[in-house]
């Protein structure tokens, strides 16, 4: 129940009279890390927190007897009249509730309650407010062990990046592709005892330029002198944080001149995000997501390749690659949520042409003190040796 006694000092930081958390069959993630616990659960699930006093669990009688009740008021509903009533009495005229919301949808990652759960609970007088920063203080800040267990996978990834290549030049010219690599790296996470939900990334030449290709096994590109070779490969120890990298490497003694200006330039624009983070902790601040996003673009558009840098600067990490805390997004949303001390997340610039594509991506987890990068950082492109 730490998550949930970190969700009550939140909660009371934060001025508002409750956070209400909505789940149907899943829907909720937040629900599930809050309790500590994952279940099959059926039907409507509503989890009130206040300020005080303990926390109220309302559940259909036909699922109760599966949920936790150490410090919480558990109480089964029989019918749709009777949950109506329990949760009308629950809420007061006048509160302001948090719920897994975001005006006008501008934050999809902490948008889980439908229009018309949404619409039921209005009625009962309350104002509903978003649960982002609520969220991002109670379930994405890392524990001790949290931290240990990132920087562990932050830096096995480095290592496992590094023997890819390797496999990549052993093989080069015998007809290695790039599902064979790819296959190659998930057998490196078995042996270490780490696991990812997907991936990794082995991208060749032109693939390189699709952020998220995939290799699949009948139709992967075979890795040949004098390609371009992106891997992006995230993986974590069970129970464990994910850490998540990407590295660019050439088969060959001399990338071509393009691949090599374009490969300093998107290091340059992770480097200017990391040192923007610096200077604002240094005067006091932590940066909201999206301000970081803008330095890093800027660096970009100022050499001409801003339409070709098609998504988010980073995603925050933790228990799902792509964690619920702040992103450094003001692409794709508007991430207003600052990059406070406990949050680990990634910095990922990228350049993406139709010939071949550039991204540089590295972990980070914040500190008091500012940003500790906690994966290995690429300063130079890999020069991939034919064996």
């Amino acid at each position: 129940m730490n998550r949930l006694a970190g969700a009550l000092e939140a909660l009371r930081l934060s001025g508002l009279d409750g956070w209400l958390l909505y789940d149907f069959r899943g829907s909720n993630p937040l629900l599930w890390q809050l309790l500590g616990v994952s279940l099959h659960s059926t039907r409507r699930v509503f989890l009130l927190l206040r300020p005080s006093g303990r926390a109220v669990l309302l559940v259909h009688q036909v699922d109760a007897g599966h949920f936790p009740t150490d410090g919480i008021d558990l109480r089964p509903y029989q019918n749709r009249e009777d949950l109506l009533a329990q949760l009308e009495g629950l809420l007061r005229p006048g509160e302001r509730i948090a719920m897994e919301y975001s005006p006008l949808g501008a934050l999809p990652t902490l948008s889980y309650v439908d229009g018309g759960t949404l619409e039921l609970v209005r009625s009962f007088g309350v104002t509903v407010e978003s649960s982002a920063d609520l969220a991002q203080v109670a379930l994405c800040r890392l524990t001790t062990p949290e931290l240990a267990s990132h920087r562990q996978a932050a830096q096995a990834l480095g290592e496992v990046v590094q023997a890819a290549f390797r496999f990549i030049g052993a093989g080069a010219g015998r007809g290695v592709t790039e599902y064979d690599t790819a296959e190659f790296i998930r057998s490196q996470f078995a042996a270490a005892g780490f696991e990812t939900d997907s991936g990794p990334v082995v991208a060749v030449n032109r693939h390189a330029g699709d952020p998220h290709y995939e290799p699949k096994p009948a139709a992967s590109s075979a890795i040949e002198p004098g390609d371009w070779v992106l891997i992006d490969l995230w993986a974590k120890q069970p129970s464990g944080i994910y850490g998540d990298i990407t590295w660019v490497g050439y088969l060959g003694d001399r990338p071509p001149a393009a691949h090599t200006e374009v490969f300093h330039l998107v290091a340059g624009a992770r480097d200017a995000a990391v040192e923007f983070i610096e200077r604002q902790v240094r005067a006091g601040e932590f940066p909201p997501g999206w301000e970081v996003d803008a330095v890093a673009r800027r660096h970009i558009e100022a050499a001409g390749y801003g339409p070709r840098f098609t998504h988010r600067l980073g995603h925050s990490l933790g228990h799902v690659v792509h964690g619920y805390g702040a992103n450094l997004d003001g692409y794709e949303t508007l991430d207003t949520r600052r990059l406070a001390p406990g949050l680990a997340f990634t910095i990922e610039p990228g350049i993406y042409l139709p010939e071949f594509g550039v991204r540089c991506e590295i972990d980070l987890y914040m500190t008091e003190q500012g940003p500790e990068i906690t994966s290995p950082v690429q300063r130079e492109i890999v020069l991939i040796e034919v064996e």
